[in-house]
């Protein structure tokens, strides 16, 4: 090197200067190693604190739900494991190898796994729900960062849309939507784990930091459901619907003894097991929540309300002209007959009759009856959504309220809650608590409605309905003895009465000498020219009675030359 070149390299500074940037040089080497030491030697816990945020994961392990069986043990809902597909985003490394695999395993184009991989959500989310076991295994052999597989469990219902208005579902994070799986969320989830554990850059698991709190399985629910009833009304509905090209409709089995709900079916109906097609309309269990006029199955409540004040017994005798009116209202019967006892004007169905009762009656004196029965009042059997139906205060009746009330028009009801009134008479006056619970018969306490006295007076005009001269006749179940009441209501559509469109219904018990089932069946709107409640809906109320008292080997009660009866279509529109 020459000597210029040496002058040049010299630098030409003041001591003081080398002194002070040296210093400055030396005090910041000082305060790194300083906090250097004191953050991995003292203080370890803002260090160890950023690493567990990187390495150590809180999963949760999801708790297996509860089963559902019916009362002989057969399962209704049951809990199967399944792998869901999760991803971490800030973790997440996919070559274009990698994602074209992935999107074949997962059955979707490129363009679609991208979409499904890029949300905008900072912390983990889920891919895809409920993989197959192919998939779920595919998936893992690739061992992408980023993503991973995690246990869930998927419920699933073995008697699929027979029972789906009971048993409800529950959505994708397993919590229950409808039917029992929604009333006993809580009994049914059971309680999730928590597992901490130590994780390398990949996203595997090396180990648990510390013991694992293991998921506690729900518990189990054993219903009132009997399901080979069940399936019985659950068929002969869909058949009934089929046949009279109707709406609608729904069947209602009571352990007249227990208040068990044996079996509820609806039409339309949905399969609880495909997810892709859940529409409000076949899931709303029209049975409990939708309401209607009831007709003349109201009937048998006014001539308790009459028969239990004294003012008339079963065999007084009644003018009844084929009109009567009531204020603006001209009340008119079908098959008019110039007078009835009470047990006629039930057993033909007569509104002028029913009219002449109700308003011997006063308005806070027949809605009192009504009221007691249950109308007006949820009928507490505990399911979501249940309806109280309407029952208005007696201080607002008008004489064409009052009248037409008789015949049941201006009060609504469910058919759970019709069903259920029907109990009073069926148990010599006692209506029991609602359960779709299986229990056993020591543990009810009943509700009395109307003496013994009355209530067996009323079943037994009751089964003049399904005798001879009888609106019911097709409702005769043979070996039995049957009471009940057909009803037939016009809808009311935009606030009009609608000529075309009617209610058809029957609400009945057997074997009457000693009722152990009742049964409610009502069809909305049936359209093939027929619409009588005893021809529309009796031949399903007898259908799904005879097979139920058959399944449950209750002994006949009548001579079979007695009740032998077809069940052919001999009156087409023979009764109300």
């Amino acid at each position: 090197m020459n000597y210029h070149a040496k002058t040049l390299l010299k630098m030409h500074l003041a001591p003081w200067r080398m002194a002070t940037a040296g210093g400055l040089l030396l005090a910041g080497l000082l305060a790194v190693t300083g906090r250097a030491l004191y953050l991995q030697g003292l203080n370890t816990d803002y260090l160890q604190g950023k690493g567990d945020a990187v390495a150590n994961r809180s999963l949760t392990l999801p708790a297996q739900r509860g089963q559902v069986s019916d009362r002989n043990g057969r399962l209704l809902a049951i809990s199967t494991p399944v792998e869901s597909l999760w991803a971490r985003p800030a973790d997440l490394r996919l070559s274009i190898v990698q994602h074209a695999q992935l999107a074949r395993v997962l059955e979707v184009s490129p363009a679609q796994l991208t979409r499904m991989l890029t949300r905008g959500v900072r912390g983990e989310f889920s891919v895809r729900r409920a993989v197959t076991p192919e998939q779920a295994a595919k998936i893992a052999a690739m061992g992408v960062a980023g993503l991973h597989l995690r246990r869930e469990f998927r419920r699933y219902y073995p008697a699929g849309e027979s029972a789906a208005h009971v048993v409800g579902f529950t959505n994708v994070d397993d919590v229950g939507q409808e039917g029992v799986e929604r009333a006993f969320q809580d009994w049914l989830a059971g309680r999730e784990g928590r597992r901490r554990i130590l994780r390398d850059r990949r996203g595997n698991t090396i180990r648990d930091l510390v013991p694992v709190k293991s998921a506690q399985m729900g518990g189990n629910l054993m219903l009132a459901l009997d399901l080979n009833l069940q399936y019985l009304a659950h068929r002969e509905l869909a058949a009934a619907i089929a046949q009279h090209k109707a709406k609608g409709g729904s069947v209602v089995v009571l352990d007249a003894k227990t208040g068990e709900i044996l079996a509820l079916a609806n039409q339309p109906d949905f399969n609880p097991n495909n997810r892709s097609d859940y529409r409000p309309g076949p899931m709303r269990n029209r049975a409990i929540i939708d309401t209607f006029e009831p007709g003349s199955t109201i009937k048998p409540f006014v001539a308790a309300a009459v028969l239990e004040r004294g003012l008339y017994h079963p065999d007084s005798v009644i003018d009844t002209p084929e009109t009567w009116r009531v204020g603006n209202k001209l009340v008119r019967d079908v098959h008019p007959h110039p007078q009835m006892t009470v047990t006629e004007i039930i057993q033909k169905s007569s509104n002028v009759g029913a009219v002449k009762l109700a308003m011997s009656l006063t308005p806070q004196q027949f809605r009192d009856v009504l009221h007691r029965a249950g109308f007006g009042e949820r009928p507490g059997s505990g399911f979501p959504g249940e309806t109280a139906g309407r029952l208005r205060d007696a201080a607002g009746w008008k004489p064409v309220e009052h009248a037409t009330m008789a015949y049941g028009y201006g009060l609504s009801v469910s058919l759970l809650q019709l069903a259920r009134a029907y109990m009073a008479f069926a148990n010599d006056g006692e209506v029991m608590p609602l359960s779709f619970l299986r229990r056993e018969p020591q543990e009810i306490v009943g509700e009395r409605v109307f003496s013994p006295g009355v209530a067996r007076e009323v079943r037994t005009m009751m089964e003049a309905v399904t005798q001879e001269g009888g609106t019911g006749q097709r409702t005769r179940v043979p070996g039995y003895r049957v009471a009940g009441k057909t009803g037939t209501a016009h809808k009311l559509v935009d606030g009009r009465y609608a000529a075309d469109r009617y209610l058809s219904s029957f609400v009945g018990m057997a074997p009457a000498s000693n009722p152990r089932l009742i049964i409610g069946v009502v069809i909305d709107e049936p359209s093939d020219g027929v619409y009588y409640g005893g021809s529309v809906a009796g031949p399903v109320f007898a259908q799904v009675m005879a097979a139920s008292l058959r399944q449950l080997g209750l002994p006949p009660d009548a001579p079979d030359t007695a009740t032998h009866v077809t069940q052919r279509a001999t009156a087409a529109r023979g009764g109300a």
